[in-house]
């Protein structure tokens, strides 16, 4: 279930059935609880709206030296949503959103998912995407860290693919005022592997997804993470908002503290959850279409392993991918328990995308 949003004091019901009566084609589509959830939390009038949008608009004169190929009503609208109705934030925001795709022309050729280097990453599961939204109705994305191999797939064709799913994603209006979760399981993810992870490409990272895209990050959640992913702390925090040092927290192997924040009902096994283990399929299908053959289709063998047929064509052997190692998270048996004062550091906020 949702959450439920009470009406404001001393509103009828029947004046306010009459305010969403008056919403823009602009919230259609929206449920009602969404409607009143983006006018609390992010400022969003539907009076307004249009008002708001032009304003955004009408600053694109002051950034010549950007290209700003798109500006309809919709587009404008989610940055608008991305930074809580604050005008001059959305406009920069629209703004080096541009700049960041003029700067890094290569990474946004062929940028579409049937992109060699993009399929290799969402067939790998880079992201993963539940099909199911959290109980604030987020959209939870999960990333596999150890399944990064990196003799197939670099760092920024995986930037590419989550880019890239997120583009699709937004599209969702209830997603721009609910937001998205990222869960990264660092399970089996060696010093070696990290050692790839360097300032330049983390940077370019954090400004595609922190400074340059139009999507509410509700949290970034660690789990499994050893030692020297909290060492890449101090290499990422020179280019974080202090805003954003928030959202990420660090819950090592015991999930309870997850549980806490993203109930079990909406998680996959994996991470303690209710539900299946994930199907790294599943999102690069939705991406795909025809495009992913059955043979590219993964089968449960173990909680701990999935597999994929092999196939006769040589784009997709090198498309397919390897076994998925998976997490080995443990979650104590019975009810979740608040944090000891000595556990304060693995769950101790390290950044976040906003």
């Amino acid at each position: 279930m949702g959450p439920v949003f009470l009406l404001p004091k001393h509103q009828k019901l029947s004046t306010w059935k009459g305010d969403l009566a008056k919403m823009t084609h602009l919230q259609a589509g929206l449920s009602p609880d969404t409607i009143e959830k983006a006018r609390l939390e992010l400022n969003e009038n539907p009076d307004v709206l249009h008002q708001d949008i032009q304003q955004v608009r009408d600053m694109i004169i002051t950034r010549p030296d950007i290209g700003f190929l798109r500006t309809d009503d919709a587009f404008i609208l989610r940055f608008l949503r991305a930074r809580k109705f604050h005008q001059a934030d959305a406009f920069r925001l629209l703004a080096q959103y541009f700049q960041y795709r003029q700067l890094n022309l290569d990474m946004f050729k062929n940028f579409k998912a049937d992109d060699p280097g993009i399929k290799r990453a969402l067939i790998d599961g880079f992201p993963g995407v539940l099909e199911n939204r959290d109980h604030y109705g987020r959209k939870i994305l999960l990333l596999f860290a150890a399944n990064w191999d990196q003799s197939r797939n670099s760092f920024t064709d995986i930037l590419r693919a989550i880019l890239l799913s997120l583009e699709v994603l937004i599209e969702d209006p209830e997603l721009q005022i609910n937001g998205f979760i990222l869960i990264i399981d660092w399970s089996n993810f060696s010093f070696k592997q990290a050692s790839k992870l360097t300032p330049s490409i983390l940077k370019l990272a954090i400004e595609g997804l922190q400074d340059s895209f139009p999507a509410r990050f509700g949290g970034v959640h660690f789990v499994n993470q050893p030692w020297y992913i909290h060492a890449l702390y101090t290499l990422i925090k020179p280019f974080l908002k202090d805003k954003t040092r928030k959202r990420i927290f660090l819950h090592g192997n015991n999930l309870n503290s997850l549980h806490q924040l993203i109930h079990p009902e909406f998680l996959p096994s994996e991470f303690g959850g209710t539900l299946p283990p994930y199907d790294m399929g599943t999102w690069a299908r939705t991406l795909l279409g025809p495009d992913y053959s059955d043979e590219n289709d993964y089968t449960h063998t173990s909680y701990n392993a999935m597999h994929v047929k092999h196939t006769s064509s040589n784009l997709e052997r090198e498309c397919s991918p390897k076994p998925m190692k998976r997490s080995q998270s443990v979650v104590e048996a019975g009810t979740l328990k608040h944090e000891e004062k000595g556990e304060n550091e693995n769950t101790q906020p390290l950044l976040a995308l906003d």
